[in-house]
């Protein structure tokens, strides 16, 4: 029954493998330990535990006599861990529940490894788990351990495969060594790499997304569709990144960079929100001043908005829905990098009236909330007599109202907008344009919030610039009559210097020390924006290299109109040549056996030989071409025979000791005072002058 079901754990009858299986297991184990670091931080943490114990299990076992688990404990603990994974994501597919389930697969493996075979498929575990940290995340700060890596994975196949059949006397076998398998592994990589890329370079990729492997598990941050007191302030505290900017000719000024994401048309008193419908077409433009083409590299963020400067002229791709208030949104969350370029306005006249659909929407306030804010607009408005009067009118009561700017503002009741403007009057972006919107509409004037980012910082090195989710800002879009939708930034009467720099300028407490750190420090930014530039570089360059980009070098190449057939004649010729490169470099870098003395005196004594006349057949040896000679030439028969025996018997039934040596000497000495041609002229003078007699 013990037996049957090999329930206990069993100490290893076998005897301690040899030292070259030991230094195998070492490698192939480091190499997973290795692919394991690179997706540490991406899996819950009691997988990379699991692992790392039954790693230290193996080894432990490998060099010290403890206890490996039987087959069936094994199997126990393999469907148990895929259990594991299979509750914590409720499914085994996805890249983050895949590395879950192959590092914890690959660790019970190491449990059972003993056999060069078993140790392979250690290091194919490794190499997958390269693969899934490659296929996660591609930045260039990564890129040299993902190198470094796939190095240590090829010096590990290296050792594994390295030993040699033929034993030694001492039993042993010879194995590669440690230096020789890492020389051998950056030999191999540096001849693969040309090939690599050709193949990244050329190979005709398919268009879209056929690789992108979705990440809906990502928490990201980034703009919502909401707007209420305190949302935006938790924006601008964080330094992250949230898309680069590339202007293809000269910026707009920095009082009109402004980066349009969610408009918000419907209020409740204390909450602004994006409607779930439209109610109002895209209303005609005549766009007025210089235009504005750029690109924007876009950080993933899990939400679905594009942004854009002011007012696009168009959406970018079919996927992506413009919106009658000029919004860009996506069909699908944005949950990794994305680039695509634009042209804006940022000065605009409509060019038809709004429609009463539309004025009636965007004038609709809550009933019986903020009714002081109510009576407030009522006497504004009665003191002039148009709507763009009344807009200068309320900016002047927020310039002259004792409001200041900051970020850590008094908590506000249900009636926002009445706390603030006649309690509390400390605010930021967010509460100055709820407050002007909701005046707006309580006299009349369409109104609706806008949220996105204002201004960015210049990289010099790059020449774009840095839009960050501490650039996070709001205003409000008034409607005018012969003007249209306006913007109106009510920040900017209390804040002013807000229109003109960032956030972090003018409040520069408002993110971490880290971050103020940096910013204090020139050389330091400096240095950052280097990075930045080379990562974008990278990014832009190698990351998102797709079919057009490949299309576009074959242009620069010759080719007038390029087709995924002309990449695929490309590749074809790319590879033709890496082929006939590799085998010219292996066949001039083979090692070449050089004779020893004893071949080397023979192969001399051959060339006298067939100078005298005398022509030895590959196929013939010593013994065979002694019997030429005495058939075909017995005048050299006595000179030459004796030394071909005497060749024969060294060659064949050599014995490694002193008069061994002695003797190749002396036959090599032999050999060169041998003259067969001498000796077979005065053989044939004897000849001549015995017939003649």
């Amino acid at each position: 029954m013990k037996q049957l079901l090999n329930f206990r754990w069993r100490r290893r009858s076998r005897p301690q493998p040899p030292s070259g299986s030991r230094r195998g297991l070492s490698w192939a184990t480091a190499a997973f330990a290795f692919g394991l670091l690179l997706n540490v931080d991406r899996v819950p943490q009691y997988v990379a535990g699991i692992s790392v114990v039954f790693i230290v299990w193996r080894l432990l076992a490998a060099y010290r006599k403890i206890y490996l688990p039987g087959a069936v404990i094994r199997s126990l603990m393999a469907m148990l861990l895929v259990a594991t994974v299979l509750l914590r994501f409720h499914t085994l597919n996805g890249l983050t529940a895949g590395t879950a389930l192959l590092m914890l697969m690959g660790a019970v493996k190491l449990l059972e490894t003993r056999s060069q075979r078993d140790q392979f498929i250690v290091v194919a575990a490794a190499v997958f788990l390269l693969l899934a940290a490659c296929l996660d995340r591609q930045g260039l700060v990564r890129a040299p351990l993902y190198l470094l890596h796939a190095w240590f994975c090829c010096a590990a196949l290296a050792v594994v495969a390295g030993t040699i059949g033929v034993p030694t006397p001492a039993n042993t076998t010879l194995t590669l060594d440690n230096r020789a398998a890492l020389l051998l592994a950056a030999r191999s990589l540096a001849i693969a790499l040309p090939l690599a890329v050709a193949m990244f370079v050329l190979f005709p990729r398919l268009p879209g997304a056929f690789w992108a492997i979705p990440r809906s598990d990502e928490a990201l941050t980034g703009l919502g569709d909401t707007m209420s007191p305190g949302s935006i302030s938790l924006l601008t505290s964080s330094y992250d990144v949230a898309f680069r900017a590339q202007f293809e000719g000269p910026p707009p000024p920095p009082q009109e960079r402004y980066w349009r994401g969610p408009v918000l048309h419907e209020f409740d008193g204390y909450t602004w929100k994006r409607d779930s419908h439209a109610l109002a077409h895209l209303q005609p433009l005549q766009y007025l001043g210089p235009s504005y083409r750029y690109r924007i590299s876009l950080e993933p963020s899990s939400r679905r908005w594009w942004f854009a400067l002011d007012t696009p002229t168009s959406s970018p791709e079919s996927r992506v829905f413009f919106t009658y208030d000029y919004q860009l949104i996506s069909a699908q969350p944005i949950t990794e990098g994305t680039q695509y370029t634009l042209t804006s306005y940022t000065s605009t006249r409509a060019t038809q009236p709004l429609s009463d659909l539309a004025r009636h929407y965007d004038t609709r306030l809550p009933e019986n909330r903020n009714p002081r804010a109510r009576a407030l607009a009522m006497e504004l408005r009665g003191t002039v007599n148009s709507d763009t009067a009344y807009v200068a009118a309320v900016l002047e009561y927020l310039r002259k109202g004792g409001f200041q700017y900051t970020l850590e503002p008094p908590r506000l009741g249900p009636d926002s907008v009445d706390d603030f403007l006649f309690g509390t009057r400390l605010g930021f972006c967010g509460h100055y344009a709820s407050a002007f919107a909701s005046l707006m509409r309580a006299a009349g004037v369409p109104a609706r919030v806008v949220t996105g980012y204002l201004g960015g910082e210049w990289n010099p090195i790059g020449r774009y610039f840095i839009v960050r989710q501490s650039d996070a800002h709001s205003w409000t879009e008034v409607w005018l009559d012969g003007r249209g939708w306006t913007r109106v930034d009510p920040t900017g009467v209390v804040a002013p210097a807000r229109l003109r720099r960032g956030i972090l300028d003018i409040l520069p407490n408002a993110v971490s020390a880290p971050a103020r750190f940096v910013r204090s420090q020139p050389w330091l930014a400096s240095l950052l924006h280097r990075w930045d530039a080379l990562n974008t570089w990278w990014d832009n360059r190698v990351v998102k290299f797709n079919y057009d980009d490949q299309l576009r070098l074959l242009k620069q190449l010759g080719f007038k109109s390029p087709s995924a057939q002309d990449l695929g004649w490309a590749f074809g010729a790319a590879l033709v040549g890496w082929l006939l490169w590799t085998a010219w470099h292996v066949g001039r870098t083979a090692p070449r056996s050089r004779p020893d003395a004893l071949a080397r005196a023979y192969v001399r004594l051959c060339r006298k030989l067939e100078r005298a006349g005398v022509r030895r057949e590959v196929y013939q040896g010593p013994v065979a071409f002694a019997a030429k000679i005495s058939e075909q030439r017995p005048e050299l028969a006595s000179d030459i025979e004796p030394l071909l025996l005497r060749y024969a018997r060294l060659r064949y039934g050599r014995t490694e000791d002193r008069t061994y040596r002695d003797e190749v000497r002396e036959f090599e000495r032999d050999v060169r005072r041998l003259t067969p041609t001498r000796h077979a002229r005065a053989s044939g003078m004897r000849h001549r002058s015995q017939t003649e007699s």
